[in-house]
């Protein structure tokens, strides 16, 4: 099994991703961003064009991901349970897989500029998707009647958050905090 090298752009991103999450986008220079990576400012204009494409690189990835995965959790014929447990594990695996990308899109999305529409877009029909999948679970008698939109807040708000808290925790089992956040999560709106 082999391994997938980084690209220079990759770890361009990556490193970026980085520096925005510990000083927020505005603060970050592509300059600090050479510095940080041990070479000349000039040199990242090889593999990208500009901070503002590094941001959107970063975010509308990520906002990408979270879209594919929530058109198959609504793709499947699971039960309202198993497809918010799916959200969940959504959430966990994109943070841990990529915690400081997370950090851009949760602080830095008001900065995207001529994607920020587009990443509107992605989010709201995000958070559409969720919403249906707690409506459905409510007509279903498979929730309890609360209010559809504090629930997704409540779960989001949550779930948003994991960012700030993986990168402390070190080595993190994705299952187990799945199973661990689903617990938490729904057993206190299932019937």
């Amino acid at each position: 099994m082999s391994t997938k090298t980084e690209t220079r752009k990759e770890e361009i991103i990556r490193v970026a991703a980085k520096l925005f999450k510990d000083k927020g986008y505005s603060a970050v220079t592509m300059r600090d961003l050479a510095a940080e990576m041990g070479i000349k400012a000039a040199s990242l204009y090889n593999h990208i064009t500009s901070k503002q494409t590094i941001l959107q690189e970063i975010i509308i990835a990520i906002a990408e991901e979270f879209t594919q995965g929530m058109n198959e959790i609504i793709r499947n014929d699971a039960n309202t349970i198993e497809r918010l447990k799916q959200i969940i594990g959504l959430h966990v695996r994109i943070a841990i897989d990529n915690a400081d990308g997370l950090a851009a899109l949760n602080s830095d999305w008001m900065h995207l500029e001529n994607k920020l529409d587009y990443y509107l877009e992605l989010r709201q029909n995000y958070e559409s998707n969720f919403l249906s999948v707690i409506n459905k679970g409510i007509d279903n008698n498979e929730i309890k009647q609360i209010n559809p939109d504090v629930l997704m807040f409540s779960m989001l708000s949550t779930l948003r958050s994991l960012y700030l808290w993986i990168p402390k925790k070190g080595a993190i089992n994705q299952e187990e905090l799945s199973n661990a956040l689903s617990l938490i999560l729904i057993e206190g709106i299932n019937i």
